[in-house]
């Protein structure tokens, strides 16, 4: 059944158009992936399908009633049933002094908690720990509505959908089948255009030495020779300027067909970064940080008990456990020399977190990476073009940029300070899915150590080689198989 029409759609922020929709058509067994670089309009897009905003041009006609989880705005409905409060560990009162992650598994909970025909989500994963997110996966799951949903989690993306809409240039172009599908098509589509492209190239090349040579030809047609009769002369001349003539028509065909070749631009190749670390900032000590008994309560609430851990030169360890159980806890006592914890001498620590303060607003971009790089200017433009900061864009003054920029150059700077080991926590908030895939990458060819608090499962599986569990307030490092 069909739910959602849309047809001429065009919506704009002052004289911008942000989005703009021929035609597209949702139906009650959809399940919408939608995806695209932060800023592309993906939050507009969804917001004009669940009529919270009206478009400038076009109609939207939408059958049913409307769910809609919201990153940031609180929920219409402030209450929800015991039933589903029990299920997702909240209270079944909406309080703005809930923990984040209390009031995205509210805001889940009311969704489900109406019999809604649509379900609209926009990043519906952020603040929820694993538990939760698996929780929420269950309930789409089963759901048997229709689903648009905006989300980094690219696990959730294979498991929930069937079909990916990607947002690009304030375009909207779809997709068959879920998360992986859409990088596979993209691939194609890729690949495609480079073949296009080098037919191209070769055609062009091969008709303007054709060109080249009929030029080369025509110059070469003889003049009269001085000793001729004025008959032979005529005869001569005559096959001779028909000769140039046919030469020179040869080559004004041969431009017409270069200019008239349809021009396939080349495709943009992701450049591999490669961040090896320098010989001053090596390190050769078996583990970088030790922790021995260590103890950590608040409010007579236990955290820590006796635990101990050991992060061994070149680790790459995901620390995992439940919302409150520790994790940015235990980061902190690492960053501030606690009791029971031991640096090695040369460990030199670098920390990302979502305060976002390691940047100068005043500076612009390429300076705020270049002040303390290691690495050429070369290297981090490479990794900012990854990061789409790409030529003049790198001159932005970094209080201009909206959150997802901000972690990004965050990102970029940290990436290549002169550290020899890494303490990053939920890096994966606020980003698209092409800037985490670029980040992702980096880190697992980063050659030194790594400690990472993310709910990201795709992210954990790909970089970390080890796995550090909060468990009875102790803790276990297992490897990650």
């Amino acid at each position: 059944m069909q739910l959602i029409e849309c047809r001429e759609i065009k919506k704009y922020y002052g004289e911008r158009q942000i989005i703009e929709i021929d035609d597209l058509k949702i139906y009650q067994e959809d399940r919408i992936g939608i995806v695209g670089a932060n800023g592309a309009g993906k939050t507009t897009l969804i917001n004009l399908l669940s009529q919270h905003i009206q478009p400038d041009e076009g109609t939207i006609k939408v059958k049913g009633n409307i769910g809609y989880i919201s990153q940031l705005q609180d929920p219409e409905e402030k209450y929800i049933s015991y039933e589903m409060a029990s299920k997702f560990k909240v209270d079944p009162n909406w309080s703005p002094s809930m923990s984040g992650g209390e009031k995205t598994r509210f805001k889940v909970a009311a969704a489900f908690d109406d019999r809604n025909a649509i379900i609209f989500a926009d990043e519906p994963t952020s603040n929820l720990d694993v538990d939760s997110i698996e929780l929420m996966e269950a309930f789409l799951l089963r759901y048997q509505g229709a689903l648009v949903i905006i989300s980094h989690d690219r696990s959730l993306l294979n498991r929930i959908c069937n079909q990916i809409i990607e947002v690009e240039n304030g375009k909207i172009k779809s997709y068959k089948g879920n998360y992986t599908d859409y990088k596979e098509q993209k691939d194609q589509e890729r690949n495609f255009a480079y073949r296009e492209y080098k037919a191209y190239v070769d055609e062009k090349k091969r008709l303007e030495s054709v060109m080249k040579q009929k030029k080369k030809a025509s110059q070469k047609v003889k003049r009269t020779p001085k000793r001729m009769g004025n008959s032979e002369a005529r005869l001569h001349k005559m096959g001779g300027q028909k000769a140039k003539a046919n030469l020179d028509n040869a080559v004004k065909s041969v431009r017409s067909r270069v200019e008239h070749l349809e021009i396939k631009e080349k495709p943009e190749e992701d450049k591999k970064i490669q961040l090896d670390i320098l010989p001053a900032s090596q390190i050769h000590s078996k583990f970088l940080v030790e922790g021995n008994n260590i103890n950590k309560s608040f409010d007579n609430k236990t955290i820590f008990k006796d635990a101990n851990f050991k992060i061994e030169n070149g680790a790459k360890i995901a620390l995992v456990g439940p919302n409150g159980s520790g994790k940015s806890t235990l980061i902190n006592m690492i960053l501030d020399n606690a009791p029971g914890i031991k640096k090695a001498p040369s460990a030199k620590i670098g920390y990302f977190n979502q305060e976002l303060n390691i940047l100068d607003p005043n500076l612009t971009i390429l300076d705020n990476v270049m002040q303390s790089s290691i690495y050429s200017e070369t290297i981090a433009r490479l990794l900012l073009a990854r990061l789409l900061f790409r030529g003049e864009k790198v001159y932005k003054p970094v209080n201009v940029l909206s959150g997802g920029e901000l972690v990004k150059v965050s990102f970029a700077k940290i990436l290549l300070e002169d550290f020899n080991m890494l303490i990053l926590d939920e890096p994966t908030n606020y980003l698209d899915i092409s800037s985490l895939e670029v980040i992702e990458e980096a880190l697992k060819d980063y050659d030194r150590t790594l400690l990472f608090v993310s709910h990201d499962r795709q992210f954990v599986e790909s970089v970390a080689n080890q796995i550090m569990m909060i468990q009875d307030h102790e803790l276990v490092i297992l490897p990650n198989i």
